[in-house]
């Protein structure tokens, strides 16, 4: 079964840049031959900021890339499902003005729709907002966190914001909850980490010393601080310095405190107790406890530092009552 993209254009993250335009299509389209992926970038049909580029051209954050229509090899069973008012998600706002857009992204939702995935947050956004001219992510959470998620409204906004990420004036920090007794009351984290794609296909990052031969180190810094603890379970405050792909994850999973919940880097025979075994009579935990709590910015137009909050989405606050009952 086939079925053909639209022409889009997507902004580059920070887990995209400095990435090849050629690698950067291969992973949003595995089942798309190569061959045919290198025809659309000689013919010009792939674009970046409106302009031709070749197959070794790295990206930037920032980039805007245009994308032409491609034909998908789809599974029979998969089924894209087109936005409607019916299946509009009704998103909590966090902050809102003509500039920048700020919501509180529920777990288990793509922030953008991929492999087997009818649409994401942005697409979400998009169709409910048909007078938007412009609406792009200034940065991405991986599926199954929650939390603060930040969006420009304008070009020159996610310029400005993309130059703060850059040049890091952006702090933003996470509750995350894993499996040990943390020691310290603050702790640095400095491990290269390396993007790769295993042979089923799945996207995978590892500490660059035990990364893929194929694959290229990105400098990651992460800062953790004990928030508080419950015998054999700990919950951290975490602020990433750089925006690497699954950073805080691996980093803590390589130093060994896996993130209760944690599908791919976690302990899974903890997960698996975890999601079987009600915690202090209130709740299970079926999901990556991984929550995006804060992102300070300065803001783009009227140039004020404003400090943007999401409370512990319910689940995650259940589990932790549980706890303090134990």
């Amino acid at each position: 079964m086939q079925s053909i993209t639209l022409i889009t254009k997507e902004c580059v993250q920070e887990d995209g840049n400095d990435q090849r335009i050629d690698n950067f299509l291969f992973k949003r389209f595995r089942t798309v031959p190569k061959n045919h992926l290198y025809q659309l970038i000689r013919s010009g049909q792939v674009r970046v900021n409106g302009k031709r580029i070749n197959a070794s051209y790295r990206l930037q954050l920032g980039d805007m890339v245009r994308i032409p229509p491609v034909k998908i090899e789809t599974k029979d069973a998969f089924n894209r499902t087109a936005i409607t008012r019916a299946n509009f998600f009704s998103f909590t706002t966090l902050y809102e003005d003509d500039a920048v857009l700020v919501i509180d992204k529920p777990s288990g939702m793509a922030v953008h729709g991929g492999s087997n995935i009818s649409f994401g947050v942005i697409e979400q956004l998009r169709a409910q907002n048909p007078s938007w001219k412009f609406l792009e992510l200034v940065h991405r959470l991986d599926r199954e966190t929650s939390g603060v998620l930040l969006l420009a409204k304008k070009r020159n906004a996610l310029v400005e914001l993309h130059r703060q990420i850059r040049e890091g004036l952006v702090e933003k920090h996470y509750l995350v909850l894993v499996k040990g007794k943390w020691q310290n009351a603050k702790q640095h984290v400095k491990l290269a980490l390396d993007k790769y794609v295993t042979a089923s296909g799945e996207r995978r990052v590892a500490i660059a010393s035990n990364a893929h031969p194929s694959s290229k180190p990105m400098s990651a810094h992460s800062i953790f601080k004990l928030d508080k603890s419950w015998g054999d379970f700990s919950l951290l405050d975490a602020e990433i310095k750089t925006g690497r792909t699954h950073q805080i994850r691996v980093h803590l999973a390589y130093i060994g405190f896996p993130i209760l919940g944690d599908d791919k880097y976690g302990n899974f025979e903890v997960n698996k107790q975890l999601a079987k075994a009600e915690i202090g009579g209130r709740s299970k935990l079926t999901r990556m406890f991984l929550h995006a709590h804060s992102l300070q910015i300065t803001h783009p137009v009227s140039g004020q530092r404003i400090n943007l909050h999401s409370p512990l989405s319910s689940d995650l606050q259940k589990f932790i009552d549980g706890l303090d009952k134990l």
